[in-house]
Formats: C-alpha cells, structure tokens, sequence
C-alpha cells in the first residue's frame, strides 16, 4: 500500500479541511515541534483504512477522532495497492445525546489514469469510480483485499507506531511468540500444514532425483582416483625432463644458426667482392670533361675580343655628336624650304583675293541703283492703276465679280460677268504693273546675291592675310635658328656617318650576345661532363664504402680508370682468398645440424614414452598433456565431492521429509502451533538477516537460539552477542531488518496477497546521539535508495530532517494544524 493524498477535516487536531500530496514523496519526513500533530497524520491514514488508531489501546474509540468541540470529523485516503488506486473515506458525527458514531464508510475503486491531484479539499462522498464497500462492516473485508494486510501486520508492517519500533527485538520468546500468533492468525494453520505436506512430497522427490544423480557417480571410486593421480605424476616427471632438455636442444639449434650464419656471411661477402666491377667508359669520361673544359676557354676569348670592339665603336658614336640636334637642323631646312613656298602662295592668293573683292563691291553698287529705279518703276505703276480704276470703275469693280454673283451696285445677280474691253486703261495699267512688280523683285534678288558674294571674298581675304602674317613669323624663327649652320648637304654626311657606326655597334653587340651563348653552353657542357665524372666518382666511392669492412686500398683522386682498376684487382684477390674458407664452414654446419637432430630425437623419444604426441613445442605439449591429467584428477576429485554432497543433501532431504511429515500430522495435533511458531520464527529470522547484512555494510547476520535474538559480529571474528549489546544506531537498524522481514515475510504467510509499497515510522529519535543519528540516516538513505517503496520519517530531529528530500511541516495554531511541504 503507498498513500498518494490525504483529506482531513475536524480529525483530531486537524480542525481546518487539510491536504497532503504523497504524490511524488519517496521519501519523504513528517516534521514540527512536538505536540503540532505529525504522528496525527499516521493515525488518519489508519483511520481511513481500519476505523481505529494504535495510540487508541485497541479500542475503536471514534470519539478520540473528532476535534475539541467538533461535531463531525472527515478523513479521506487515496491510495495505490498492487498497481490499482483506491480511495477509503470516512466520517464520524458527534448526536445531540453526545454520543459518537460512523455516519459514513466506503472503499472504491479508482478508474484508471485517475489524477488525485484534481480532488478538491472537500471531503463529500463523490462519485470516483466502482464501489467496493458502503458501510464500515463492509470496510474490513475490502481494505484486507485491497492492502493485503490486516490491521495487526499493517501497523507492524507499513505503519510503527511510535515507542513499538524495538518491541519485537526485545520482546520476551513468550510475548514474541504471542506476537507472531496474533499476526500469523488462525486461519494460516491449514494452509501451513498444507505446505508441509507439499513440502515433504517435494523432499521426497529431491531424494530420489539424487539417488539417480549417485548413480551416475558411480565410477569416481578410489581405484580411478589413484589411476589418474598416477597419471598426473608421469605427465609432470615428463614435463622435469622436457624442460632438461630443452636447453640442450637450443644450445644445439644456436650453434646450427651461428654456423649458418657465419657460411651465409661469408657467402654475401664473396657475392659482394665478385660484384666489384669498374663501369665502361671511366677512360673517355676524364677525356671528356678536358674537352668540354678548352671548348669552354675558347668561347671566353671569342666573348672578350667582342666585348672589346663593341666598347670600341660606343667610343666613336658618342664622339660623331648629337644624332639629334643635326636631324632638328635638317627639319629646319626642310621646313624654311617649304613655308617659303607656301608664302610666295598665299600672297598671290591675297592679291588676287583684294581684285576680286573690289569687283564685287562695284557690282553689289550697281545692283543697289538698278534695284531703286525698278522700285520707283513699281511706284509708277502703282499710281497709274489707281487712276485708271478712278476713271473706269466697272471695268474695276468687273475685275472682282464672279458668274452667279450679286452685283455691289445693283444688287442684281450677274449670270455672266462681261470681259474687258481690250483697250481698257485699267487692263494697261495692270499689265504694267506686274512688270514692274516683276523687275523690283529681280533687282532685290540681284543685291541680296552680289552683297554674299561681297561678304564671303571679305572672309577670305581677311583669312589670307592671316595666313600670311603667320608664315611671316615662322620664318623669321627658322632664319634664326639656321644663322651660322652647316649646309645641309654637310649634316646629311654626318647623319650618314652616325647611321654606319650604330649599324656596326648593333652587329658587334649580337656578336657579344652570340658569343656569350657559346659560351654558356661550353660551361653548361663543362659542368655536365664534370657532374658525370663526380657521379662516377661517387659510385666508386659508395662500391669502396660497401668494401670498407674488408679494408679496401687507397684509390688514386686524380685518375678514376686507374682507381678502379686498383679495387677491382684487390676484390679478386680477397675473393679468392674468402673462398677458400668456404668447405670447412659447410662442415661446421653439418656438424651443428646433426647435434640438433640428435637432441630432437632424445625429447621426441621422451613423449614417446609418456604416450604424448610429438609436438614443435614439446615443452606446451609436456604442459598441455599435464594440465590435461590435472583436469581429469580435478573432474575425478570433483565427482566425488559431489558424490559426498548428494549424499548429504539426500540426508538432508530425507531428514526435510520426515520432519515436513511430522510437521504435517503435528498440525493434526495438539501441539500444531509450537511447529508453526517456529517455522515462522526461522523464516522471519532468515530474511532480517538478509536485510540486516545490507543495512549493516556486511557487519551483523541475525541469528535466534530457543526464542532469544542474537546478532553475529563479522567485524570481531564472527562473535555472538545479544541483541541488547548493540548501540542505538544498530538497535534500529536490527529493528527495521526485522519490522522489513515482518512486512515481507509475514506477507507471504497471510491469506491474502499484501502489497508492500510503503513503510513509515513513528520513532522519536531525539533521545539518539550524534554519530548514532548519522548511522540511522544513512540507513534510512540506504532503504529509499534501494527504490523499492516510499518510506516515511516523523521527526522533530532537524539533523535527520534535513537529510530527507521531502518534508511535511506540521504546525498548530490556537484553532488548527497545518500542513505544509517543504524541500523538493
């Protein structure tokens, strides 16, 4: 059973409606000063469940439930049970007589994923999920369903009650053995006696499983055992002699691999002096590079004697003058020569220009005085029309009338407009003026084209006589830049003479560039013949530095044939020499090899008669066939142990048979519970030992002796001790072993499967001293470290409360208690 939420409301000191969240609270403390209410808590939630609290004297005693002047007292427990979530509720009513009674009871059955965190604080009967008890009678049988315990094994199993943690350790065999009747309770007998009896058949059936297993042993007797002991001292006499002859043996193969060795040198060194041999053409290489180096002098004269030249003719240039000042002379000739021309040219052009534009300022006159008589003819005209319109005016006013159109006089419509008379003066007059107005128009005509012809011969004389005035000039400067000048004939010989030097300097220079090409390839040459006769060299070198060993002769460093001429002889000679040490090293090798094949033989022969296979190793082969021997004398010796071993559990099955079935007719007996008593003392005792071996770090095993606890001290050489020896700190790890082993084993023995899942205790550890409270913290840690259930502390120790993740701080007002919780 583990708490999830309670709801209290006028319960004892819990006035005021109360909520607690054991939601998340693994471990978790109950705290406040002394007298707030902490342990009041434990009694609702035994309340919820069996109507009744320890501190009560066993009574139901629901008057001690309501608060001081409360007439109705609530409690309401949510709770997880096997995987399942319940709910228990009750109330209490105080009548108007005084008299206390249980107005409602009721156990249901949560729907799954039910959250307990959406209760509210009220604790009306709801509607949350199958009902499993309505009233308080129907309330035992659902809670010891539902918990698995009853109210006897809940309090000495999930809930202890403060100041009865260490009564069971202490208690007297007859009081403790009172104790496990009123928790084992009447109806565990047959069950017990129904064990039994399974238990014997089962004892029964080991029995016989061993007989058959004895049967199977039957070949591990003495005989076989001092056979494969036998065996085993052969196998190590033959590993002693092995191991003897091992090292003759290697000394053997040793002196067959240095004479090898020494044959194999002497053999490499005879490959080596026969492969001394002098490379062709060492001759031609030294006349080589000669040539290369005269070819090399040659060129260098060539290059010199152009170089000198060269200097030679940059000599003659810089004295032969200024290239250039002579051809600015020569361009100021030219230039002279040509403005001279052009000057001679544009004077005659400005002369012409001048005769030409006096011309036509004569014509554009005339053209201006033939243009005012024709405008003075036009006038006249003019006149004579008006005065011929004043003396014939129809003749004028016939000159404007169309056919069909109304006449200006008459108004009458003209159908036909007659013609003129032919000697009409108006006809005349108006004929004369259209050749005046003709003749005025030619004459202005004629003025407008004489006054542009005028005006564009002005423009180009003045542009002429400009010209002119700047070929002026520019002659006066050439005249004075050539006053006291050679002729021009002259400084076209020295620019001549300047050509011919600079063509002979640039052949000379390509000479020294040829010359030098040479030369850089002669050197090119040189080093080449000189890089082949160094590498030759080397390759000498190297042959007489891989011969050093032999002690080569000097070589001659100024004649590379002769040099090599001289090791080739001395290798020739040494070779012969080295060869002829070669048959008596052949013979050292034979004779090597025999003695190894001697000492083979010997340990080959050794195995032989040990029935050992021949081996490389003959030494892992001596060792594998001992082990071998060792393994099957361990497999003999181990059948017989085990042979022994079956003998004894047969006995001890058979003993476990007899007394299972004494057991199961003593059940049938008077004297049932002294054998139920202690079968369950033995079961209780195992598992607190088991538990008191963890919380003890390995120090204390549990042990009982004619009703009386003892503890086994691993830590002073198994010593055994009563329990009422160990300190405080041990008194209660002793006593939560056995209240653990309580709430495991007596579960296994109830009617009913229980569910475990929390235990909570109400001990006042403020009497304990400092390194005593230590141990019972860390043994609280060690027990809500293993995971397995919540576990719960009421404490007014801050010390140990600190030490707790959760903590539930219990307070108390004038009216009421509170909750609050506090840490994580």
């Amino acid at each position: 059973m583990r708490p999830m939420r309670l709801d209290l409301a006028g319960f004892t000191v819990f006035r005021d409606e109360t909520t607690i969240d054991f939601t998340d609270a693994d471990f978790f403390a109950l705290v406040g000063p002394t007298g707030s209410g902490k342990s009041t808590v434990l009694d609702a939630i035994c309340f919820a469940l069996y109507g009744t609290v320890p501190r009560w004297g066993g009574t139901r005693g629901l008057a001690n439930a309501l608060a001081p002047s409360a007439t109705e007292a609530r409690v309401r427990l949510v709770f997880e049970s096997g995987g399942d979530r319940y709910v228990a509720t009750r109330v209490v009513r105080r009548d108007s007589r005084g008299n206390v009674k249980t107005a409602g009871a009721g156990l249901q059955l949560m729907p799954p994923g039910f959250d307990p965190v959406k209760l509210d604080t009220g604790l009306s009967p709801d509607d949350l999920g199958e009902v499993l008890a309505g009233t308080a009678a129907e309330m035992d049988d659902a809670v010891l369903t539902a918990v698995g315990l009853p109210y006897e094994q809940f309090t000495s199993c999930v809930v202890l009650p403060q100041g009865q943690f260490a009564d069971f350790l202490h208690a007297k065999p007859a009081t403790r053995q009172q104790i496990l009747v009123n928790l084992l309770g009447l109806g565990v007998y047959e069950e017990v006696r129904d064990k039994a009896t399974a238990r014997a058949a089962q004892a029964e059936a080991k029995f016989e499983a061993v007989d058959q297993a004895l049967a199977g042993l039957a070949d591990a007797d003495d005989a076989t055992l001092a056979e494969a002991s036998a065996r085993v001292d052969r196998m190590r006499e033959l590993t002693g002699a092995v191991t003897e002859a091992v090292p003759e043996r290697e000394a053997a193969r040793a002196g067959a691999r240095a004479a090898g060795t020494a044959l194999a040198a002497l053999d490499a060194d005879l490959a080596v002096l026969d492969a001394v041999a002098a490379p062709d053409g060492m001759a031609e290489l030294a006349r080589a590079v000669a040539a290369a180096r005269s070819g090399a002098d040659e060129a260098a004269q060539v290059v010199a004697l152009a170089e000198e030249r060269e200097e030679k003719l940059r000599g003659e240039l810089a004295a032969a003058g200024d290239e250039s000042a002579l051809r600015l002379l020569l361009k100021a000739y030219a230039d002279r020569d040509k403005l001279a021309g052009e000057a001679d040219a544009v004077r005659a052009a400005v002369a012409a220009a001048h005769g030409e534009h006096e011309a036509a300022a004569a014509a554009l006159a005339a053209a201006r005085v033939a243009a005012e008589r024709a405008e003075a003819d036009l006038e006249a005209a003019f006149r004579a029309h008006e005065e011929a319109k004043a003396t014939d005016q129809a003749v004028a006013l016939r000159a404007h009338l169309r056919d069909g159109a109304t006449c200006p006089v008459c108004e009458q419509t003209v159908a036909r407009v007659p013609a003129v008379p032919p000697g009409s003066a108006v006809a005349a007059a108006v004929a004369a003026g259209k050749a005046a107005r003709a003749a005025s128009e030619a004459a202005r005509a004629a003025v407008r084209e004489r006054d542009g012809a005028a005006r564009e011969l002005e423009r180009v004389l003045v542009a002429a006589r400009a010209r002119q005035e700047q070929l002026d000039a520019r002659l006066a400067e050439l005249d004075a830049q050539l006053t006291g000048a050679a002729e021009p004939a002259a400084l076209r010989r020295e620019l001549d003479e300047h050509a011919r030097l600079r063509r002979a300097l640039e052949e000379s220079a390509a000479a020294v560039r040829a010359g030098r090409d040479a030369a850089r390839r002669a050197r090119a040459a040189v080093d080449a013949a000189e890089e082949r006769l160094r590498t030759a060299w080397r390759a000498f070198d190297a042959t007489r530095d891989g011969l050093a060993r032999f002690g080569p002769p000097a070589a001659d460093r100024d004649d590379l044939a002769a040099a090599w001429a001289t090791l080739t002889g001395w290798a020739g000679d040494e070779a012969e020499r080295r060869r002829s040490e070669r048959p008596g090293r052949v013979a050292a090798v034979a004779e090597a090899e025999s003695r190894v094949t001697a000492v083979e033989e010997r340990v080959a022969g050794l195995l032989a008669d040990a029935g050992v296979p021949a081996a490389d190793d003959p030494v892992r082969a001596a060792a594998v066939a001992l082990e071998r021997a060792e393994a099957e004398l361990r497999e003999l010796t181990r059948r017989r142990e085990q042979a022994g071993e079956l003998r004894e559990q047969r006995a001890g099955y058979e003993r476990e048979a007899q007394v299972a079935r004494a057991l199961a007719g003593h059940l049938r007996a008077n004297n049932f519970e002294r054998w139920l008593l202690a079968e369950a003392l033995d079961l209780l005792v195992d598992g607190a030992s088991r538990i008191l071996r963890e919380l003890s770090g390995d120090q204390y095993d549990l042990v009982h002796d004619k009703g009386e606890f003892f503890v086994v001290d691993h830590h002073d050489a198994g010593l055994r001790r009563g329990v009422r020896t160990l300190s405080g700190g041990e008194t209660f790890q002793a006593s939560l072993a056995l209240a653990l082993a309580l709430s495991e084993q007596l579960a296994g023995m109830s009617t009913t499967a229980a569910s475990l899942e929390s235990i909570v205790l109400d001990e006042g550890f403020g009497t304990l001293d400092a390194a005593t409270l230590d141990t019972v913290a860390a043994t609280l840690e060690n027990l809500a470290a293993r995971g397995d259930r919540m576990v719960g502390v009421v404490t007014h120790v801050p010390a140990l409360a600190e030490r707790i993740p959760v903590r539930f701080e219990v307070r108390k007002d004038a009216r009421s208690a509170r909750v609050e919780r506090t840490g994580r």
